[in-house]
């Protein structure tokens, strides 16, 4: 694993208001353009969703409009990581969220209809965990399409669940966590990585509320994941 400079822009380019879904747009390709002249491989970004209609209506509307932001970012040689997050998480983005790319079962879908090499994930294990799935397994199969790894751990709140069930938002069951603090079994996800070959980005994202209070605390949270991280990864 390798620690780069990565641009990251995390809209909603599937926003059901076109103007902001234009706007949106754009700048992703600005973003691509300032990769280009960053000399940077790759940018990070969301697929997008309306959150008030099905998975499958959002699809047709990602159809539309990425193919031709793939062939753009394609074009100028830059890779595009989609961060797996469903960026659900209060009651007003039920049911599908604001971003269409939170499952294998999607990325499948989504590979298979744009098969751009240029075309990747920006691969965040934290994501899968409160979704109840395997962070793990999806490494081996879309081995060619990692791109960028966040490293973030997460919680499942199992007493929260005994009380409110799964069909509650997200933050009702799960809580984030710096790495080494949550669910995640890392020696497991590392081997893997291991395993894959994966040379790319690893990216610790600190979104834990017990490091919130301060800059100083932000910092300890970087500093003590780092050293957490460090049996891991050789660099």
């Amino acid at each position: 694993m390798q620690f780069w400079e990565i641009l990251g822009y995390y809209p909603n380019p599937l926003h059901p208001d076109k103007e902001k879904s234009d706007f949106y747009i754009g700048h992703i390709k600005k973003v691509i353009d300032a990769a280009v002249r960053l000399d940077l491989p790759v940018i990070n970004t969301f697929i997008g969703a309306d959150p008030a209609k099905h998975e499958d209506d959002n699809f047709l509307k990602f159809l539309e409009l990425w193919p031709p932001i793939v062939q753009y970012a394609e074009q100028r040689n830059i890779k595009i990581g989609i961060e797996n997050c469903p960026m659900f998480f209060t009651r007003d983005e039920w049911p599908s969220g604001n971003n269409l790319a939170h499952s294998p079962a999607i990325w499948r879908r989504m590979f298979e209809a744009i098969p751009s090499q240029h075309f990747g994930l920006n691969y965040d294990p934290s994501h899968l965990i409160w979704q109840m799935m395997d962070y793990v397994k999806p490494i081996f199969e879309f081995r060619d399409r990692l791109f960028h790894v966040h490293l973030k751990d997460a919680r499942v709140l199992r007493d929260r669940i005994n009380e409110v069930g799964i069909l509650t938002t997200p933050l009702n069951l799960h809580t984030p966590k710096i790495p080494g603090l949550g669910d995640i079994e890392w020696g497991k996800f590392f081997s893997a990585l291991y395993e894959v070959g994966y040379k790319g980005p690893a990216c610790i994202e600190v979104e834990d509320k017990s490091f919130e209070g301060s800059l100083e605390n932000r910092k300890t949270a970087l500093i003590q994941s780092s050293n957490y991280l460090r049996q891991f990864v050789v660099h």
